[in-house]
């Protein structure tokens, strides 16, 4: 086993959030290693963006590189209630005028690799096929990751910042027991891609659609990505989904399950006729959760490490590259100060929480089976603009929460969680 020389900062996994973190520390000269498990660019759900990315991927230098790619764009969100009936189109430009509220739908491998390939443009020392197998922490200081690569060789790596991205792996956050699970977010979900279908005309055509099944006992995304392609997904209660599907022998037939549920979502299952299914149904477990910390000394959480919010509002990839980019900051101003505590990695917790906690009662309201978003703003329509703000992921930029209050008296929405 080796040892060598330290690192200003070590970014564990090489997604969205680790990319950012790490390009945005290397530009201002710091030595900063990123190590990926992932020898190759692998198949993730997760493909939808949200407009608020836009200034994050212009600190990142992405602007003209996504501008230039065949990922299709996206200027709205569209509901299907339980009866069928499409809402109108959520398009952002309402409360947006300006050339951010149109962004992209992206197929993850090409996506992760652009991002990557822009770290290593901008200074990162990037290494596939390395997986960590622990951060080395004395106390609660961490100094380090144990390493492994490819060839079973095992190596330590030093570092004054250690940044977990791991995504729901969750290394440090495992390590330290930090994370809670939501009781009443525990879903599971059954997707796959499919090869033509319909697709809307002009400007909706990119549009992502949520579409509830007839006893809203679960719901279908359906985003469309490059080469003809759709991400189509079905997400429920994992006992309804999973738990309660088995056969006398326990074992589950997800493409099973998955047809049954498309057979009561009614507008999917015809925009889908004549489509090519392109693999076989992958499952995975959407339980959402939220470590106790974001930070402690000399290590940080972002992304998926730090917390995971249901799928239903596309947040997961604006999560990650915001506080990939809020981590950047306070690592910066970190080094400036000759301050790794707690206190100082930690200091953006808080804003970054405040802006979940908004899509997070969004997120409350949708699984309220009586709740209905038209019917709230058929009684509120004042509150128009707050909910496509929150759809676009104006959360950080803007004052969301005078819609609660307001929405609170149509549905239960959950109490504050706020870290320690």
């Amino acid at each position: 086993m080796n040892t060598y020389q330290n690192y200003d900062t070590i970014v564990i996994g090489g997604g969205p959030g680790g990319s950012t973190v790490a390009t945005l520390v290397a530009e201002q000269g710091y030595r900063v290693l990123l190590l990926e498990r992932e020898s190759e660019p692998t198949f993730k759900i997760g493909e939808s963006l949200i407009p608020a990315t836009y200034w994050t991927f212009k600190r990142l230098g992405m602007l003209e590189k996504l501008r230039t790619s065949h990922f299709p764009q996206k200027y709205s969100v569209q509901f299907y209630s339980r009866s069928g009936k499409g809402s109108a189109p959520f398009y952002f430009f309402q409360t947006n005028p300006h050339e951010s509220a149109v962004t992209w739908q992206v197929l993850r491998s090409e996506f992760d690799q652009m991002l990557l390939d822009n770290a290593k443009e901008k200074g990162v020392e990037v290494r596939r096929g390395v997986g960590v197998r622990e951060v080395l922490l004395d106390g609660d200081t961490a100094t380090g990751v144990l390493t492994q690569n490819a060839d079973g060789t095992r190596e330590t790596l030093n570092a004054t910042v250690i940044v977990d991205s791991t995504g729901q792996r969750s290394l440090i956050g495992r390590q330290l027991n930090l994370n809670t699970i939501e009781p009443n977010l525990k879903m599971a979900s059954l997707f796959t891609h499919y090869e033509g279908g319909h697709r809307d005309e002009g400007i909706d055509e990119g549009a992502t659609l949520i579409l509830h099944t007839e006893e809203k006992d679960s719901w279908f995304w359906s985003i469309p990505l490059p080469y003809n392609r759709t991400s189509i997904g079905v997400v429920g209660e994992l006992d309804y989904l999973l738990q309660n599907r088995r056969d006398a022998d326990g074992k589950l037939d997800t493409q099973k399950i998955f047809n049954e549920e498309l057979m009561k979502c009614a507008p999917l299952k015809q925009r889908l006729e004549g489509a090519k299914q392109l693999f076989p149904i992958q499952t995975t477990k959407d339980f959402s959760y939220r470590a106790s910390r974001i930070a402690g000394n000399n290590w940080v959480l972002v992304g998926d490490a730090f917390g995971f919010l249901d799928p239903v509002y596309s947040t997961g990839l604006f999560l990650a590259l915001k506080s990939g980019e809020m981590a950047a900051d306070v690592i910066l101003e970190a080094f400036r100060k000759d301050d790794f505590s707690e206190a100082q990695l930690g200091s953006f917790g808080p804003a970054f929480v405040d802006g979940m906690e908004a899509f997070r009662k969004l997120v409350y309201a949708f699984y309220t089976k009586e709740f209905s978003f038209a019917r709230f703003l058929s009684e509120y329509p004042e509150h128009q603009g707050g909910i496509v703000d929150i759809l676009s992921g104006d959360v950080f930029r803007k004052d969301v929460t005078h819609i609660f209050p307001d929405m609170a008296e149509m549905c239960p929405l959950p109490p504050e969680m706020p870290i320690g």
